[in-house]
């Protein structure tokens, strides 16, 4: 088991989510990138998010067709975007218009597409070329909407905090010299004439270091004070968005509104990633959603509202870098939570998930062999976090021996499986799972499963054919062993490999 206990993890997510189910109204976004092998289908998302979240804006990292025709009629926002290598070619005003004859008036008005982002983080490519043609575009391409007679798009790009030359204190927060008055002051003035946000990806995971993991993750911390405004800063969200806003303020565009494009925290890291984990991830996120949902703003733009997009939907897991790149995700491919922050829709009654018993089919959901630790520890984290009993697998229960991840998860992902409806897709857990038709004690049986006693401690070791790391203590008899494989125990149903 990981350090984070079960128990203790169960209660941070009740306590997010209820404490954020309760103060927002549901609005929230949420970036949905496609570079994975294993997402389902777009109209599958659109209808997911639709009828079992309160998201209700997306923003994709293209204009992909199936995309936007999945989203039509689900009221769901769409913010579409052009390509980084397209930019030059839509700061002229034909190619715009082609542009958004292709990719925007086939969906619109059915798809509600209420943003085009042009490319994404450009300034941090420190490309000349498409630097200097980056206002052009975004004017270019809202004439083109205008001339379509479509009014309510509007059109921006987002921003790393690297377009920053200095964000501490957040009250001297100003832009890098030699974009400031060349790039930001005329692509601000356009924001202020055409009422857009200015789009921004502030993301603490990016800027923390151990001793400000806290203040990262809206954990209780001493804070960071700024000398110049007297304020004290208790979480590095709100310092970042101030950062931004003075440097605005500056070129005097203190009034244009800013958008949160991307912001997030991963759950699941390299080794060497220690503050990477899911506890780390509920909280950030969580958190988050709480802070901007209570309408405070930030010290320096009291009861401002920021719309946010969360990063990301699903995990990914072709996205080049390390671990942690591939599981930013709130969702795994087969729509079960990573972890829930109170984006999901409360069944009716609202009452929690039913506690698996003894299973009535002839399936079982358990790991397949090539799942690492990593993820089977994961896929425990999550059920034991959407109210399923986990009692069994804790010390003293009934499925605790083998006290093995794999043991473990083999309950824990046969009892998600069962509680909820024993569909193939809810035994997907990304792609580390398989359904068994033959019950598992039978299979052990018939692959020369035997115990051994070894020396004065009377261990008995748990093989097929083969020596196995798991391991039954002493007072865990062969009878009570096999009763936890086979599902006849009368408490709990344990599949175990």
């Amino acid at each position: 088991m990981a350090a984070l206990t079960l128990q203790s993890l169960r209660v941070i997510v009740f306590s997010v989510s209820a404490l954020f189910f309760s103060v927002t109204a549901g609005a929230i976004g949420v970036n949905y990138g496609t570079l994975a092998d294993n997402l389902p289908p777009p109209s599958q998302v659109a209808n997911f998010l639709k009828t079992r979240t309160t998201i209700d804006q997306i923003k994709i990292f293209d204009a992909n067709p199936d995309i936007l025709r999945a989203f039509a009629g689900t009221g769901i926002g769409v913010t579409v975007t052009v390509g980084n290598g397209d930019i030059p070619a839509v700061a002229k005003l034909r190619a715009a218009r082609d542009w958004v004859a292709t990719h925007i008036l086939p969906f619109y008005p059915s798809t509600k597409i209420n943003y085009i982002a042009v490319g994404n983080e450009i300034m941090a490519t420190a490309d000349k070329n498409l630097i200097g043609h980056l206002v052009p575009a975004m004017k270019s391409l809202n004439n083109a909407l205008l001339l379509a007679k479509i009014t309510d798009i509007k059109v921006s790009t987002p921003h790393s905090l690297g377009i920053l030359s200095l964000s501490e204190p957040p009250s001297l927060g100003r832009f890098r010299r030699g974009y400031d008055k060349v790039i930001f002051a005329p692509m601000l003035e356009y924001h202020r004439q055409t009422k857009s946000p200015f789009m921004v990806n502030p993301y603490p995971y990016f800027g923390f270091s151990p001793k400000m993991l806290n203040y990262c993750i809206f954990k209780p911390n001493s804070g960071v004070h700024d000398k110049y405004t007297g304020i004290t800063y208790t979480n590095m969200f709100d310092a970042m968005m101030d950062a931004v806003y003075s440097a605005m303020k500056l070129l005097g565009y203190g009034d244009v509104e800013i958008m949160v494009a991307e912001t997030g925290w991963p759950s699941l890291g390299d080794p060497d990633q220690v503050a990477v984990n899911l506890e780390n991830a509920i909280s950030f996120n969580g958190n988050l959603l709480k802070h901007l949902s209570s309408g405070k703003g930030t010290p320096l733009m009291p009861n401002r509202r920021f719309k946010t997009y969360l990063f990301s939907l699903f995990n990914e897991n072709l996205k080049p870098g390390s671990t942690a790149e591939r599981n930013f995700g709130l969702f795994r491919p087969d729509f079960t939570p990573v972890y829930d922050i109170g984006i999901l829709k409360q069944p009716a009654g609202g009452s929690p998930t039913p506690t698996p018993t003894l299973p009535s089919g002839k399936t079982w959901c358990v790991p397949k062999p090539d799942a690492t630790d990593g993820a089977l520890q994961s896929n425990i984290n999550y059920v034991c976090s959407t109210g399923i009993d986990c009692k069994p697998i804790q010390p003293g229960g009934a499925c605790y021996n083998p006290n093995t991840i794999r043991s473990h998860a083999s309950y824990a992902m046969n009892a998600y499986y069962q509680a909820s409806g024993r569909h193939d897709f809810n035994c997907d857990f990304a792609n580390t799972g398989v359904l068994r038709t033959s019950d598992p004690i039978m299979v052990h049986a018939n692959t020369s499963l035997k115990f051994e006693v070894e020396s004065k401690q009377t261990r008995r070791r748990l093989t097929r054919g083969h020596p196995s790391d798991s391991r039954a203590e002493p007072s865990m008899v062969p009878k009570a062993a096999l009763s936890c494989v086979s599902g006849s125990h009368s408490r709990a149903y344990c599949p175990s490999e």
